[in-house]
């Protein structure tokens, strides 16, 4: 099936690009909710469902089935601003009591009793469900949001590159291989909507979404922005591994140990991770913690039984800033390699 959206001048002048972090979210439900379909995103649904545990996420659950074939509006509403905060998208869904109906008669999800009363009472109804988004956030996301929010600038970053060099077409044929562009249309490739739609002079919203993967998803229905959700570059690359060694130079700033446990927070950790792996003991490691905490350079995430820490995008940017030329520093102390 194809569905096209048909620009015109206008329509062109509008284009731009948003982060929504209540956008992956609802797109990361299916993640959890089906492992198996999305390789590139196992890892992270392996590590987060057991923390899910213990938050519920029932209400969101409903509203975003598998197999995903629609999903109601009001739960992620194009954002308004090209990077805004939980707490803003947050806001907006609040106030979209009077589209709940309507946009669950279009979307029409599993009628659950927590779907039904949500149809009752729709103001009470997206109460619970920003609480549960909230609860959701802190178990599955915000960990690991420096680094995804990271990537998703970077592709703003990389298709501001590609309107410069080569204009609209350039930058739009490149999206995804499933969406192609010819003559003012913007065709794509889509498992359940066919047809054509005009962006009425609204312009088109580009969200990149690393939990859209494999997918690109569309909002075409008015009263709402028209929006494509499509993966960005680099999303393989989100859950590996990396330079666990701190560059010398950091490690001369922060000394040995703190800059060892930053490049350990390569990946959300406990405390009692990052002691097994640093070899230090608990008390000691929290000590450390705090103190990075206090530069701005690691946040801690407290989710039920669980206390995550992970880098902050201070943390992430002087560990690759500091890479560039440096010896790495392996080990939690003792005397560094020679360079």
């Amino acid at each position: 099936m194809t569905l096209e959206l048909t620009f015109t001048t206008r329509d062109i002048a509008n284009l731009r690009f948003a982060v929504s972090p209540l956008g992956e979210v609802v797109a990361s439900v299916r993640v959890v909710k089906n492992p198996s379909a999305h390789p590139l995103l196992r890892p992270w649904a392996e590590q987060v469902r057991r923390r899910l545990a213990d938050v519920d996420w029932r209400l969101l659950s409903d509203l975003v089935p598998v197999p995903t074939i629609s999903i109601a509006g009001f739960t992620c509403t194009p954002p308004a601003t090209s990077i805004p905060d939980l707490e803003l998208e947050l806001a907006t869904m609040r106030a979209a009591a009077d589209r709940v109906r309507t946009d669950l008669e279009v979307a029409a999800p599993p009628r659950t009793k927590r779907v039904e009363a949500l149809y009752a009472d729709p103001a009470k109804g997206l109460e619970r469900l920003a609480r549960e988004v909230e609860d959701y956030w802190a178990a599955a996301m915000a960990p690991y949001w420096p680094r995804i929010r990271s990537l998703l600038e970077g592709e703003i970053l990389y298709r501001a590159k590609l309107l410069a060099e080569g204009g609209a077409q350039r930058m739009l044929t490149d999206l995804d291989q499933s969406v192609t562009w010819h003559d003012g249309t913007l065709r794509m490739e889509h498992r359940y909507v066919s047809g054509t739609r005009s962006l009425r002079g609204l312009g088109l919203l580009l969200v990149p979404c690393v939990f859209a993967w494999p997918r690109v998803f569309s909002v075409t229905t008015p009263p709402y922005q028209p929006t494509v959700r499509y993966p960005p570059r680099g999303i393989g690359t989100l859950w590996e591994r990396r330079g666990l060694d701190p560059p010398r130079a950091l490690a001369a700033v922060l000394g040995r140990t703190r800059a060892r446990l930053l490049a350990e927070l390569d990946q959300p950790a406990s405390t009692r991770d990052l002691a097994l792996r640093v070899g230090l003991s608990e008390p000691g490691v929290n000590q450390h913690l705090t103190a990075l905490r206090d530069a701005g350079l690691c946040t801690a995430h407290r989710t039920g039984r669980y206390i995550l820490y992970a880098r902050t995008a201070t943390a992430e940017a002087l560990l690759a800033g500091g890479g560039a030329g440096e010896t790495p520093v392996s080990g939690a102390g003792g005397t560094p390699p020679a360079g």
